[in-house]
């Protein structure tokens, strides 16, 4: 098990960058399913006789897990490294799927919980955090990027696994339809169906486990200059530590900057479907918009929250992290106005308003690693992210209370008209206006929190990158050997995110087709 340890894992100097993130991207495509769960959701509920908030619970516990263990677990990931943490990953998150499958397979719910839930969440939590600080010690000239790519990854996910999920439950179940309402799979096909995820995401994360490499010491990219980078850490220090971090109020005004943008996204997100229905709803109590029409803006909605988290994060390379998220915040309040006042008056205006706003939700995501590093540096840039995600459990708990408590005093979504919504979307308003105050407070952190480069090792806990670590070959003979790695592991994610692609784009297509 050594090969696993972080000194065994350095790469040569002639190591591709470029197989890192399609390594990380492995992983996000695998745990992105975690939001694909509302495809099997009817079919649980029929076969343990339960009710939806029994069944909706399990993936409660999967995002509790994940906050806490991204939040606890981060500094271990960043002792000991980016492969031993993705093998973690994957034995957590594809072992949760199998004691799963056995909880179905005996009619025993609490081993869903266990395994879905407890399990499958500590493999997201580790999952989500492992790739982050590689990646942005491989592209310290383009963080965002790098980040951006593996992140989209997590929001790809659940695009392929919701298609794939109804094909393999026909495929074990002939007479599940997915398009006929209130089908639901057999137990038999569910076993099958999560046994066949839990293999297959295996398979796919421990790619990323072979690839994934951590750069040799004082390695730096062709043409870099860390002198120039007005955003790389104070001169003669790696960074912040996980726990120094805690103490500076720049912590904690990115904690509710990311708080309150993951909450509006949230606010768009939750109610969609039915959103779209009521805005469009006249006073007899029909709407314009049809439920299959309404299953097309999810479509849409699901791709503007993978590409922002491409494109904007891309963006905040260029244009640097704080101006973004003024941009996400300030952008998106105003977008919320318009939808609130004049969204009902077109269906293209609201369908666009709400895909930017669902686009700022995911470029939120993936450009908060690399704000962290801007401000903390790359020491324990992975630990302090774990602990910063818990504002996504949190905002995820907070989201449905707000938007729900203002729902619920008018009625049963999908039955409401606009002037339901008007009170809920001017309290996201309010909370997109407390983030970009608290974005604009953010400032440089003080030197005094920063630790000296020489002790990075030491106060780490960690050995020195090149102590032990496995000689590969250099030169153009080993940049040939490694070519048809980077064309097979880029075609496998290619191919996979294509699909997801091409899968929601029909799906969206009946937003226009009916």
């Amino acid at each position: 098990m050594s090969v696993l340890d972080r000194g065994r894992s350095v790469a040569s100097r002639s190591y591709n960058r470029w197989l890192i993130p399609p390594a990380a991207l492995a992983v996000h495509l695998s745990i992105g399913q975690a939001y694909a769960t509302s495809v099997y959701k009817n079919s649980l509920v029929a076969h343990f006789d339960a009710s939806q908030t029994q069944i909706g619970i399990i993936f409660s516990i999967a995002i509790v897990m994940l906050g806490l263990s991204a939040a606890v677990g981060g500094t271990w990931v960043e002792r000991n490294g980016p492969r031993k943490a993705m093998l973690v990953a994957a034995l957590f998150w594809s072992g949760g799927f199998l004691v799963g499958a056995l909880g179905i397979a005996t009619a025993q719910l609490w081993l869903l919980y266990l395994g879905y839930g407890f399990l499958g969440g500590i493999g997201l939590g580790i999952g989500y955090i492992s790739p982050v600080s590689t990646l942005m010690k491989w592209f310290p000239d383009r963080p965002g990027l790098a980040t951006g790519m593996a992140i989209m990854g997590f929001g790809g996910g659940a695009l392929v696994a919701s298609p794939v999920s109804n094909q393999l439950m026909a495929l074990y179940d002939p007479d599940y339809d997915a398009t006929v309402s209130g089908s639901a799979a057999s137990g038999g096909a569910l076993v099958g169906l999560f046994i066949t995820l839990g293999l297959g995401y295996f398979a796919l994360m421990m790619m990323g486990v072979l690839l994934v490499r951590v750069p040799p010491k004082g390695w730096r990219p062709d043409g870099y200059d860390p002198a120039s980078d007005t955003r790389a850490p104070v001169a003669g220090s790696e960074g912040v530590s996980a726990g120094n971090a805690l103490r500076t109020p720049q912590f904690w005004l990115l904690w509710t900057v990311l708080f309150t943008n993951v909450t509006a996204g949230i606010g768009i997100l939750e109610h969609a479907s039915p959103l779209l229905q009521d805005f469009f709803r006249d006073a007899s109590g029909t709407s314009a918009v049809t439920a299959a029409a309404a299953g097309g803006f999810v479509g849409v909605l699901s791709l503007f929250n993978m590409a922002g988290r491409f494109v904007w994060s891309s963006t905040s390379d260029i244009v640097g992290r704080k101006p973004i998220y003024a941009f996400y915040l300030g952008a998106g309040a105003i977008l919320y106005i318009l939808t609130a006042t004049v969204g009902g008056t077109s269906t293209v205006v609201f369908v666009v308003t709400a895909g930017i706003i669902t686009s700022f939700y995911g470029g939120g995501f993936a450009t908060v690693p690399a704000y962290l590093r801007d401000l903390f540096g790359t020491f324990e840039v992975g630990a302090i992210h774990g602990r910063l995600l818990t504002a996504w459990s949190a905002a995820g708990i907070a989201g449905p209370l707000i938007i729900n408590a203002f729902l619920d005093a008018q009625g049963e979504p999908g039955t409401l008209t606009r002037d339901a919504y008007q009170a809920p979307l001017f309290t996201m308003v309010g909370l997109l206006v407390v983030g970009f105050v608290a974005n604009l407070l953010i400032r440089s952190v003080a030197a005094r929190f920063y630790e000296p480069a020489a002790t990075h090792p030491v106060s780490a806990g960690a050995p020195a990158e090149t102590a032990g670590a496995v000689s590969e070959p250099t030169g153009p003979a080993a940049q040939r050997s490694r070519t048809p790695l980077l064309v097979v592991s880029w075609t496998i994610v290619a191919v996979l995110l294509g699909y997801a692609v091409v899968s929601v784009v029909v799906t969206a297509s009946r937003l226009f087709t009916g």
